[in-house]
């Protein structure tokens, strides 16, 4: 971890002189890599309240959405993650029943291959319509293609509203140098939590979340998506830096704790 540590030291001052960007934010970075993570005790009460509660499918109905509304009451989860047009809908519900969860929604999902005027759009849309939170899928072609400040000033397009931005950075898909890039940019971009995957066309893995924590350190959060089906799996997202949990299994992990 140590030699992952200063490679991302080493990549942070170079990618602030590729993005034209102060070397402040370097230093940043180096202040995050001397965090140390300590894992809370994981209780079930713990784990529900990290627990994103995931419908993402593209035939979601509304009474899907409306059940998933009730489980997230009931259980006492963190959020429910939902896709845009459902969102008004998630907000009334929460409103009519005086629930507490938070709504999050996802933008540029699950390919992350939109352009910018559309990431705007569809951000805004959703933090008006009653959104908290935005899970919006970095360009991860941008990536692979070292097109780094482009997809730098393409992800600051989704971090102009009020909502608390998470990008998903795909990590499954990515090379070691790749991951450090694109979380770097993510932090950069004016991130507030760091996000494994879609679940769509990656999952998360112990390794990825360390690596995320590592460059999160306690400014930012992360979140472990994608796979995450049973307690075991999401208790190990957890003691490797996980601080939210992504995941549409959230009702059958409680029912088994």
């Amino acid at each position: 971890m140590e030699n992952l540590k200063k490679k991302i030291a080493k990549r942070a001052k170079e990618l602030v002189k590729i993005l034209e960007i102060s070397p402040l934010e370097a230093k940043k970075i180096e202040e995050n890599l001397e965090f140390t993570y300590t894992a809370p005790k994981i209780s079930k009460k713990i784990a529900a309240n990290a627990i994103d509660h995931t419908i993402l499918s593209f035939n979601a109905a509304e009474e899907d959405v409306l059940r998933i509304c009730r489980e997230a009451a009931e259980f006492g989860f963190k959020a429910v993650c939902i896709n845009p047009m459902w969102v008004k809908t998630a907000a009334d519900f929460r409103s009519k029943n005086n629930a507490k969860f938070l709504i999050a929604t996802v933008i540029d999902f699950p390919l992350g291959a939109s352009t910018a005027a559309a990431k705007t759009a569809e951000s805004i849309t959703a933090a008006l319509d009653g959104a908290d939170e935005i899970d919006v899928v970095i360009n991860i072609g941008l990536i692979k293609s070292k097109k780094l400040k482009e997809c730098f000033e393409l992800l600051k397009s989704t971090t102009k509203t009020k909502a608390y931005i998470k990008v998903i950075l795909e990590t499954s898909a990515l090379s070691e140098d790749e991951k450090i890039d694109a979380a770097l940019i993510a932090v950069f971009a004016g991130a507030d939590m760091l996000k494994t995957s879609t679940g769509v066309n990656g999952k998360a893995t112990v390794d990825d979340v360390k690596l995320l924590r590592a460059v999160a350190g306690k400014r930012l959060g992360v979140k472990a998506a994608g796979g995450i089906r049973d307690k075991e799996t999401l208790v190990a997202m957890m003691l490797s830096g996980a601080d939210r949990i992504g995941c549409s299994s959230s009702v059958s992990i409680m029912e088994n704790w």
